[in-house]
């Protein structure tokens, strides 16, 4: 049974990759949206708690994504704290951007699922976006992207796809009480996928592997990645994209009711605007 919030619906994280998409479905369906930003007015802001109340005033349904990650220590008391505030001023309904093979990340969606809120859980593979939005976006550009794990299999999930099943469980009651692990429908290693793209865009573009060792020492070279997401990044790559993540599920036909995007969807479509042209 779909549902009409009349209050607004918060989107935590509304400017990132999939609460951006998340905010533009609900708008362009007639929901009232109110985004969840350290630069949004009400601001809300995961280390201030008095930031907190305003964001959520009146608002019955919520999409959450923890910033930085929740595979950092300390995301699951955050997530407790939130939930058990939102819940306490009137929240019903919290659907939570978790991460696939984090075992952190597993223990905040036990917080949400404990919490007294309906709650779905929606845990994504690697985004394909990150081609293209950030992360491998400079090292494309430059024809050349050094990364470990060369051989590790990941079945890269569109964002699109993700903001769809959010979208579908904030406001449809059928997905109440859900985990969706999503997908992509099939594996490619990060050197497939950066072949893949440097032939629709025509492009000459090497990928280069290194060790997790020898990429953290780079990463800790560039003056725009703060220190703890040189930590975050190295932990990631060395544990969960260990070949634990190598399978494909049917978390969104579950959902949705068709198959997912295909990568090759994706890079056409990402092509076409010129995102990846030098």
């Amino acid at each position: 049974m779909s549902i009409i919030f009349h209050e607004p619906i918060l989107v935590i994280g509304g400017k990132g990759k999939v609460g951006r998409r998340v905010a533009d479905r609900l708008t362009s369906r007639g929901f009232n949206v109110r985004v969840g930003s350290r630069s949004a007015n009400p601001r809300f802001d995961w280390n201030d708690r008095q930031t907190w109340g305003a964001a959520i005033d009146g608002v019955q349904a919520a999409y959450i994504s923890y910033y930085p990650d929740l595979a950092l220590p300390g995301a699951d008391e955050a997530i407790r704290a939130f939930t058990s505030f939102a819940v306490q001023n009137g929240l019903k309904r919290l659907v939570l951007l978790s991460g696939r093979g984090e075992p952190e990340a597993q223990e905040a969606e036990q917080v949400l699922i404990a919490s007294g809120a309906e709650w779905t859980v929606v845990r994504p593979s690697w985004f394909a976006q990150n081609f293209s939005e950030n992360f491998f976006l400079d090292g494309i550009l430059a024809g050349e992207v050094v990364f470990p794990r060369d051989g590790v299999l990941e079945p890269f999930i569109d964002a699109e796809d993700i903001a769809d099943v959010v979208v579908a469980a904030l406001t449809d009651d059928r997905h109440i009480g859900q985990l969706y692990e999503l997908t992509g429908p099939r594996m490619l290693t990060f050197r497939q996928a950066i072949a893949e793209i440097a032939a629709t865009a025509g492009r000459d573009i090497r990928y280069i592997p290194v060790s997790v060792e020898d990429y953290a020492v780079e990463l800790r070279k560039q003056d725009n990645i703060p220190a703890e997401f040189v930590g975050l990044l190295e932990r990631l790559t060395r544990e969960v994209l260990d070949g634990r993540n190598a399978y494909v599920t049917d978390g969104v036909q579950k959902a949705l009711g068709r198959a997912p995007r295909d990568f090759s969807d994706y890079v056409r479509a990402t092509a076409e605007t010129g995102v990846w042209r030098t």
